[in-house]
């Protein structure tokens, strides 16, 4: 991609994979007749596009719109505990542009199973957290065995959801979201990350709010990352006159270029690949007159770093 430094191969850190599955199990949850709980009525009331039955297809989609925008690589993430299967297929039909992450339900009882079958035989690299969605505690004992696994092996990240979540999709098709902001603070990371060296976690959005307590655990914690991803509206809830440019000023100054991995938070087609996103971020750091080399690990380094893609 073309940015103020020249030419730079963007990884997106954050994006979200709506297969037909996780369309399946939303429409499911809907309430009213049969014909109300299909995947294309679902998409048709979103207005989003309907993915077809193969993931490898909408592999092929979210692989065309990376090259329109010159995108060298994303992070494709599973975006309810059960379909990193289909993240897996796009990840097996095109391993050298995207990295499967996965979202996991530490209450479960397959939890643990699921996982490990997602890492060992499914190739996928990151382990999704969100406890205000399921609510638990990331200080859960249950949690334990899912840290364990990332500890064994290279290459692995835990990105741990943290602050205000709101789905979209949920909303829109009138499905409860009863989560719980109590396990959202990054403070509860604190102890976990300590405990866990050798793994790298990852807060996305900042910390979507909790600005503050996320860079009290970068600064902590040299193993915790942030990502950068979606418009972060959040900031409204700082101090008046704060904006994305003083938060990014902010993450600098703590957790420095090094633990900063770019996303956007690109999830449905129609739209595709947030490129606005792109350029608001890409406008920012050179603002702030950040270096080529910090350009380059924010924008893409940094995430083939930790995923052992480079050395």
């Amino acid at each position: 991609m073309k940015t103020p430094w020249g030419e730079i191969a963007v990884c997106d850190a954050h994006v979200h994979f709506f297969s037909y599955r996780f369309f399946s199990m939303l429409a499911e949850q809907r309430s009213g007749p049969p014909a109300g709980r299909t995947v294309a009525a679902a998409c048709e009331a979103l207005g989003w596009e309907m993915p077809s039955p193969d993931p490898r297809d909408l592999a092929g989609r979210w692989l065309a719109e990376l090259d329109r925008h010159g995108v060298a690589k994303a992070a494709l993430i599973a975006s309810l505990p059960g379909d990193e299967g289909s993240v897996a297929a796009a990840v097996a039909a095109f391993p050298e542009r995207f990295y499967g992450y996965f979202m996991v339900n530490p209450c479960a009882p397959d939890a643990v199973e699921r996982a490990r079958k997602a890492l060992d035989e499914d190739g996928l690299r990151g382990i999704c957290l969100f406890p205000a969605m399921h609510r638990y505690s990331v200080q859960d004992e249950r949690v334990t065995p899912l840290l364990e696994l990332a500890s064994e092996r290279s290459g692995v990240i835990v990105f741990v959801h943290c602050g205000v979540l709101t789905v979209g999709a949920r909303k829109k098709l009138s499905l409860p979201s009863p989560f719980d902001l109590r396990f959202s603070n990054p403070v509860d990371l604190h102890a976990v990350a300590l405990s866990y060296p050798k793994v790298n976690f990852v807060i996305p959005h900042f910390g979507a709010g909790y600005l503050r307590e996320a860079l009290m655990v970068c600064d902590l914690c040299p193993n915790v990352h942030l990502d950068t991803s979606s418009s972060n509206r959040w900031v409204r809830y700082l101090e008046p006159g704060t904006d994305l440019e003083e938060v990014f000023r902010r993450a600098l100054g703590v957790a420095g270029p090094g633990r900063l991995l770019f996303g956007t938070d690109s999830s449905f087609f129609p739209r595709g690949w947030q490129a606005a996103i792109c350029r608001e971020q890409v406008g920012i750091l050179g603002e702030l007159g950040v270096r080529e080399e910090e350009a380059r690990a924010i924008l893409g380094g940094n995430l083939q770093r930790l995923l052992r893609d480079v050395g």
